[in-house]
């Protein structure tokens, strides 16, 4: 698991956020913390797969974020990208709850809704442009500045209001889309009910103690009437979640408290007499946090006895053996995880890592392999260039060097060293190669960023 601040989202939230400044005063467009977990995100892809192919999605077109947060909330931005606070996870009963999230959110992706909530951010901001231009004319007029203040004041309430009535449209839009959603993927819509039902045990708290996502999803008694009958007349509402699905709630609600919370609560919440598969798993993640490695591992590698098949578990192996600095013995689980997962770019960077800590020719170019195949996956990912970057240091290859440097220092935003590094690479580079092509590419696009 990584849990890092991602400063780009910024820029994915701003239109969101200004939104969200609208309607509840408050701005949620500040960088905010995600957590990178190819276990957790292969489960919400899981859950969401049936989901969007029934909204005629293509699924890959559709990113999936984890929010390093502790309250509930959920919500799409920036296009096709879905964020879902570890809050929410956590404090889902169960998958079906999440899945129905899921299926909402997927109704505003489906509806347009953001480019809607844009246009109508646009036509209000005239508005109150307007008013400000009028609130001027008026304090002229009268030798007072307070008459400018109110026709202001006015104008805010005029967006507001419009606004609000305009997105409480939208989510009723989103939840009949939801319901059609979950009937086509044959999940019950029973989870997004209870959910809706706990949200509206908040209304009568004040603003700053609601969860986000009632604030930004207004509810309505019309809403939760509206799933009260899908659920009342669905011939799904009473199919019950296939068995992995539940297990894998189970699992992912355990490794993020694991993670998350302090050791001595997991502890005490997964008590040493529970040995269910998620009790032991969390007691290993917490095991991992105190650098109780001797403990950590033996209940692995009792999960390994039992399920031998299980990737994540050999990745968990692999952290706690690279944490506790024995990266040697750490290759082996991460090689066996990438053996059953070749795409998980994730766990192939973990396991480059250990590989040019040994400093050997021949771990280096495994590494280096490993690198190249997950930045297949992972283009976006700043150390995966930096890692890079090392890999062909140890081969001597400055040219590549200065690309991977070049292309981790463009995705930080460091355009002034984006250029640097891409002339350098287009200097050591062939011209006309793809290396020398790309250099070129990240050089005009460091120059645009300028401007």
């Amino acid at each position: 698991m990584r849990i890092k601040c991602s400063k780009y989202v910024s820029r994915f939230l701003a239109v969101f956020g200004a939104v969200l400044i609208t309607l509840s005063g408050q701005t949620t467009a500040s960088a905010i913390s995600l957590i990178r977990d190819t276990e957790i995100e292969n489960t919400i892809r899981v859950y969401s797969q049936p989901i969007f192919e029934a909204a005629g999605l293509e699924t890959g077109d559709i990113q999936i974020h984890i929010v390093n947060d502790p309250s509930l909330n959920a919500f799409v931005a920036g296009g096709q990208r879905l964020f879902i606070n570890t809050g929410l996870l956590m404090k889902a009963e169960n998958a079906g709850q999440v899945i129905g999230v899921i299926a909402h959110e997927t109704g505003h992706i489906s509806g347009g809704h953001l480019v809607r909530l844009q246009e109508s951010l646009k036509n209000n901001t005239a508005k109150t442009i307007l008013t400000l231009v009028l609130g001027g004319i008026a304090a002229v007029a009268t030798g007072q500045g307070e008459a400018a203040g109110a026709v202001v004041a006015g104008g805010a309430t005029l967006q507001q209001r419009s606004l609000l009535s305009y997105t409480r449209t939208m989510e009723q839009s989103a939840d009949q889309a939801a319901a059609l959603f979950l009937d086509e993927a044959g999940y019950s819509g029973r989870g997004l009910l209870q959910f809706l039902s706990t949200l509206s045990g908040q209304e009568l708290l004040s603003a700053g103690r609601q969860d986000p996502y009632l604030r930004s999803h207004p509810l309505t008694r019309d809403r939760i009437e509206f799933m009260r009958n899908h659920v009342a007349t669905s011939r799904h509402s009473d199919t019950p979640l296939r068995k992995d699905l539940v297990e894998a709630h189970d699992r992912m609600r355990a490794k993020l408290k694991g993670f998350i919370n302090p050791p001595s609560r997991t502890l005490r919440e997964y008590k040493a007499d529970d040995t269910s598969f998620s009790a032991r798993y969390a007691r290993a993640v917490a095991f991992k946090k105190q650098f109780k490695i001797d403990e950590a591992l033996a209940l692995l590698d009792g999960l390994i006895v039992e399920s031998p098949n299980d990737p994540f578990l050999y990745e968990l192996k692999g952290d706690v053996l690279q944490d506790a600095g024995r990266v040697a013995d750490s290759i082996p689980p991460y090689e066996k995880a990438v053996e059953m997962l070749p795409w998980a770019a994730l766990i192939r960077v973990s396991l480059a890592q250990s590989q040019l800590e040994l400093k050997d020719r021949r771990s280096s170019d495994a590494a280096l392999e490993n690198l190249q195949q997950a930045v297949r996956y992972e283009p976006e990912m700043p150390l995966l260039w930096r890692l890079l970057a090392t890999a062909h240091a140890r081969n001597d290859d400055q040219a590549h060097v200065m690309l991977s440097l070049a292309e981790e220092a463009l995705l930080r935003g460091k355009k002034s060293e984006a250029r640097q590094r891409s002339k350098r690479a287009m200097d050591l580079l062939p011209e006309g190669t793809a290396g020398w092509i790309r250099a070129q590419d990240i050089h005009q696009a460091a120059k645009k960023k300028k401007k």
